[in-house]
């Protein structure tokens, strides 16, 4: 396979939100207190400067001392990131024709098509992320066609009654 860590990039707006509260949002939703085998499913927070280092070790010291366990999260430097294969990226909305080829309209172009906001949320929202309310307050913002929409709507609604 190689020696890489699957993983994302976060771009954010340090206006609307800290770095600090990121890594606080990181160890409150996920399990790092497991030591995988495997380099590719391992925790990991990658810095881009000093700063960053020194902010991803105090929280991660924080979890630890939160949780009372061992956490396996590695403080690494950012090199580089490379994509996943295609079929990898906004993978629930690739599933879902009407939708993939509405965002496709709006962005043809493949690293475009992956960018945007929209496939963003829609591919959150086809994984089960979100509800029926907010998707109504953001459905204009989407970009899909009616077909579309009805289509995005049976899926959030399916989730909402298993729930």
């Amino acid at each position: 396979m190689g020696d890489y860590i699957e993983t994302i990039q976060l771009d954010y707006n340090p206006q609307e939100i800290t770095y600090e509260e990121l890594l606080k949002m990181f160890f409150d939703n996920h399990s790092p207190e497991y030591n995988v085998a495997v380099r590719q499913y391992m925790s990991a927070i990658f810095y881009h400067d000093e700063k960053q280092q020194k902010a991803a070790l105090e929280a991660l010291e924080l979890a630890r001392q939160k949780r009372g366990i061992k956490i396996y999260t590695l403080i690494m430097p950012y090199k580089k990131l490379y994509l996943a294969e295609t079929y990898h990226q906004k993978y629930y909305l690739q599933l879902v024709d009407v939708l993939k080829n509405d965002i496709k309209s709006y962005y043809p172009n493949f690293i475009d098509f992956i960018n945007s906001t929209a496939s963003a949320r829609i591919n959150g929202y086809l994984k089960g992320m979100g509800t029926m309310e907010r998707l109504a307050e953001e459905f204009e913002d989407l970009g899909l066609s009616d077909k579309g929409k009805k289509r995005l709507i049976e899926i959030v609604d399916s989730y909402q009654e298993g729930r």
